[in-house]
């Protein structure tokens, strides 16, 4: 199941990413990682890129964030039981 911030594994596999890095904001990281390339990676250069890459990791770690505390309640909730 791929949404629009997720790349295939085939496109994955093509840029030469590294397993570490696919993760939900894989499809950001792609134009991102060609960006830096043509650029000779400046920092002051593919701001746009890095931050929607960076935007989509926080949302992502909130998102997971969320869902661990959800679990660890119902954990407490089934252990007062």
């Amino acid at each position: 199941m791929a949404s629009s911030t997720t790349a295939s594994q085939t496109e994955l596999k093509t840029n030469k990413v590294p397993i570490a890095w696919r993760d939900q904001c894989s499809a950001l990281l792609l134009p991102l990682n060609v960006c830096r390339r043509e650029k000779y990676y400046l920092p002051w250069e593919c701001e746009n890129e890095r931050h929607a890459y960076e935007k989509c990791q926080y949302d992502d770690y909130v998102r997971r964030m969320k869902l661990l505390s959800k679990q660890k309640l119902r954990e407490a909730e089934a252990a007062t039981e």
